[in-house]
């Protein structure tokens, strides 16, 4: 049979990272290559009890259809988050409840991008974001990243000369990088996409997961009407209840909440009830200190072995959050044959090139430390080490 699919098809590309999971699946690899949290931390026990107590307390509510919006008790709790931590002005009716982040970026794509609207990302980029966006044929424009996150010209450029409608950035811990943007740099941006009264899609999936005390604010801070900004409760409770939502002003929620009625009506209420309980009746922020505890710990093994090991011409970043880290190798290696020489030696890593929108990031690679104990790490960076010696 000679299928006919529609030609977006063509141009979306598989999830380079998923797939790499079936090959890392071993029990004798060690993985730097996915992106998972640590399951030893997740509340198994409260979570347990908690849905039971929905299913017994809530049953038949919890158990039929809601409204696409989502449950006004958990937007109500996600507004007054960001009202008490950033000092936003955010209501419920400003949140809607998604599949996960990732449907977020969807959504997004779906009531902003056409084949061949001009899109800004960040390079390296996020790699589910450019999957997402790419199902809409967009036309990429790359935005160079610093140690402090977007360089202001590439920004600029992207509005002046490639007419950029949209522009994305993970501003906190940056996927896959790990860099976060400085306060400067926020503000500065935020001044030049009110500029060119574009809109800004702000990724804070990592927000929370903070290795230092201060947080900085977003960039819905300073200019509310011009962004969307994406929150996810997979890094802060657990992803397998695929939860997450999007904040955004009234014009564009009423064409997000469109796009998700004809995708799949709304999330799922028991799912949403399960975790508003959970917040309800569990110090959510010691929980997260937990969390982050856990990551500082994992990100400064990592960062310690990487210095004892690992040549002095490889460079990497060292991030102050979320649950990744970045490798630039010398110029003339290629993260392809370092992926397939690590598997021979029962280490696996993510070639950076996927998170290029124009071929690049040859030689780069993009290592997890969330999803592994000390030991492992320890043994895994060795291992690297000599397929890089």
């Amino acid at each position: 049979m000679d299928y006919l699919f529609a030609e977006r098809m063509s141009k979306t590309p598989r999830s380079f990272i998923r797939e790499i999971l079936k090959v890392t699946e071993h029990p004798d690899i060690i993985s730097f290559a996915g992106g998972l949290p640590n399951p030893s931390v997740f509340p198994v026990e409260e979570l347990a009890q908690v849905s039971k107590d929905v299913i017994t307390d809530e049953g038949a509510a919890a158990l039929q259809y809601a409204t696409t919006e989502g449950y006004y008790p958990l937007r109500e709790w996600v507004a007054n988050r960001y009202n008490s931590r950033y000092g936003l002005s955010v209501t419920p009716e400003e949140i809607l409840i998604t599949h996960g982040s990732q449907q977020s970026l969807d959504l997004c794509g779906k009531v902003f991008i056409d084949k061949g609207t001009p899109v800004g990302i960040e390079e390296p980029g996020y790699l589910g974001a450019i999957q997402a966006f790419s199902m809409f044929e967009p036309q990429f424009h790359p935005i160079k990243l610093e140690s402090d996150g977007p360089v202001l010209n590439d920004i600029r450029r992207c509005m002046e000369v490639d007419s950029c409608k949209i522009v994305y950035g993970v501003p906190n811990s940056q996927n896959p990088s790990g860099i976060t943007w400085s306060d400067k740099k926020r503000k500065e941006i935020a001044k030049i996409i009110s500029e060119y009264d574009r809109v800004f899609i702000e990724d804070d999936a990592y927000g929370e997961i903070r290795f230092r005390d201060e947080y900085y604010q977003p960039v819905k801070k300073s200019i509310p009407d011009h962004v969307v900004m994406n929150g996810s409760f997979s890094k802060i409770i657990t992803p397998g209840m695929r939860m997450g939502w999007i904040c955004a002003p009234e014009k564009v929620m009423t064409q997000l909440v469109t796009a998700k009625q004809a995708t799949d009506l709304h999330s799922s209420i028991l799912a949403q009830r399960i975790i508003y309980r959970y917040l309800s009746e569990y110090p959510i922020d010691s929980y997260i200190k937990k969390i982050t505890d856990t990551y500082r710990s994992q990100c400064d093994c990592m960062v310690k072995a990487i210095r004892q090991e690992f040549p002095d011409s490889v460079s990497y970043t060292v991030p102050d959050g979320g649950m990744f880290l970045w490798i630039t190798l010398p110029e003339g290696y290629n993260s392809l044959d370092i992926f397939n020489k690590a598997l021979e030696e029962k280490v696996a890593v993510l070639p950076g090139i996927p998170f290029y929108t124009d071929g690049g990031g040859i030689n780069t690679l993009r290592l997890n430390f969330t999803n592994s104990s000390c030991d492992q790490i320890e043994e895994g960076v060795r291992r690297l080490s000599r397929v890089l010696s």
